[in-house]
């Protein structure tokens, strides 16, 4: 208020805050209106959506998943009953396993009966029956058994003869090591006692390898090695 010409002049202030009041720029400061508080950015909606909303499996995936299990179990038990079959014949087919000698009792005593019984008569003689030892010998001996002893029986034949020699052979024990459905093989323990005429008799020892061979029902010795 100032006074003018004799006149008092009231100046009214101006509205707004005081320059320099910083409660009245706080009090006057213009908010933000409603609209724009409540508007968000789509693209943020849509993220916190993706985020929060699990991918839906698509239908029928979880019975291909227990078809798939379940095929591989089959695989599994598969090859794994292929595996045991294949053990199973190794098993069988091992040396000890195919070895009658090991299993067959009776076969086992008939093959040592029939060489026990060959031997006897192939290498026992007398000096008035070396004939009947070698007819023996072409009924019990084949193949490389018989080619040798042919070869050496001569001369057994005409020392019989001229020493007046009885050879009496005992198998002491035979043993079949190896036996199939058709062939076998013996360790043999043999003693032989030689006799001449005038003289004392003498004993010796012999042990043979023989390999025999079933022929028409019966075992012939087809093999004779001396150890």
């Amino acid at each position: 208020m100032r006074r003018q010409g004799g006149a008092t002049a009231v100046t009214t202030p101006t509205e707004g805050p005081a320059a320099g009041d910083p409660v009245a720029e706080a009090l006057t400061t213009e908010e933000p209106a409603a609209e724009d508080l409540a508007t968000e950015d789509p693209a943020t909606d849509e993220t916190a959506t993706d985020e929060t909303v699990p991918d839906e499996a698509p239908p029928g995936a979880g019975h291909r998943r227990l078809r798939l299990v379940a095929w591989t179990l089959v695989a599994a038990l598969l090859v794994a009953g292929g595996g045991l079959f294949v053990m199973g014949r190794q098993l069988r087919d091992t040396p000890a396993t195919s070895n009658a000698a090991l299993t067959d009792s009776e076969a086992t005593t008939r093959v040592a009966g029939d060489v026990t019984n060959a031997l006897g008569k192939v290498f026992s003689y007398s000096p008035s029956a070396t004939a009947v030892t070698k007819e023996s010998a072409k009924q019990l001996l084949a193949g490389k058994a018989l080619q040798q002893y042919a070869a050496l029986f001569g001369q057994v034949e005409k020392q019989a003869a001229e020493q007046k020699l009885t050879l009496t052979t005992h198998v002491v024990r035979a043993g079949v090591t190896r036996l199939t459905d058709d062939s076998a093989h013996l360790l043999v323990f043999l003693d032989q006692v030689y006799e001449r005429r005038g003289k004392t008799a003498s004993t010796a020892a012999a042990q043979l390898s023989v390999t025999a061979q079933l022929r028409d029902g019966r075992w012939t010795i087809v093999e004779i090695t001396s150890r």
